[in-house]
């Protein structure tokens, strides 16, 4: 599958709450549902999950309520890092930082969770990237 990167900097593709990852395994569902319960404190009912991304009108995401799509899509951008106004407060409330979380956990990390339940979601790096390069001296 090709990236694709939402708009806030997160990457549908990797995510195995993705409609096409949902449809090729559906057995992940308790997996995130578990895994981020672990490590972002919040737990999502394994028949609810399923998301088809930002990009999509009308089609159902896992963020319902997301702060960030509504004032990308109404500027024009692809993400959040073309805008004059990076970081705001709506993004910096989503923004994932695995040091910041690794941090609160006694043991580390183990890889495997990191892929499956950070290494989708890091969008601090990712935009912060874009960003920079995006960036006219």
């Amino acid at each position: 599958m090709e990236p694709i990167m939402s708009l806030c900097g997160m990457r549908c593709d990797l995510c195995l709450a993705y409609q096409p990852n949902v449809e090729a395994h559906p057995e992940n569902r308790q997996l995130i549902s578990d895994g981020w319960h672990t490590y972002f404190g919040f737990r999502i009912p394994p028949e609810d999950i399923h998301c088809n991304g930002c990009f999509t009108d009308g089609q159902p995401t896992l963020d319902s309520e997301c702060p960030v799509k509504p004032c990308v899509t109404a500027s024009g951008f692809q993400n959040c890092a073309e805008c004059s106004d990076y970081i705001c407060d709506q993004l910096a409330g989503i923004l994932v930082d695995f040091e910041l979380i690794q941090a609160k956990f006694e043991q580390p990390i183990p890889d495997a969770d990191r892929e499956r339940f950070f290494l989708p979601y890091e969008n601090k790096v990712r935009l912060a990237d874009l960003y920079a390069h995006g960036k006219k001296d």
